[in-house]
C-alpha cells in the first residue's frame, strides 16, 4: 500500500497540478507534475468510467499502480505531485517508461 503522505488527496492539489502542471502522454498514460513545497513525493490516480466501465476493475488498476509506485518510490524525485491519468487499459501498462520521461526517476 502506497503511505498515506504520498498521496494525493485533496480536490484543491489535483486542479493546481492541472492548471500548472507540465503534461506527458504516452499511448496508455497521461502524466501531469508540479513541484511542491514537501521533501516527499504525492500521487494521485485517474481512471475513467469510459477507460473501464466496471468499478471493481477501476479500483484494481489503482491497486496495482499503488504498488509499483510504492516500490518505485526510493527511486522517484522528491518534492513533486503528480496525477497519472489512465487512458486505456492494457496487460502490459509501463509506468517506469512514463516515469523516465518525465524526468522522475
Amino acid at each position: 500500500m502506497l503511505p498515506y503522505k504520498n498521496r494525493l488527496l485533496k480536490k484543491k492539489d489535483f486542479e493546481k497540478v492541472f492548471k500548472k502542471g507540465k503534461k506527458i502522454q504516452q499511448d496508455s498514460f497521461c502524466l501531469r507534475t508540479i513541484d511542491n513545497d514537501l521533501d516527499y513525493t504525492r500521487f494521485g490516480l485517474i481512471i475513467s468510467k469510459k477507460v473501464c466501465p466496471k468499478a471493481v476493475n477501476r479500483n484494481r488498476i489503482k491497486r496495482k499502480l499503488r504498488h509499483l509506485i510504492k516500490f518505485l518510490l526510493p527511486d522517484i524525485k522528491k518534492g513533486k505531485d503528480v496525477v497519472l491519468i489512465v487512458l486505456k487499459e492494457k496487460e502490459e501498462m509501463s509506468l517506469n517508461q512514463i516515469l523516465q520521461r518525465a524526468k522522475l526517476l
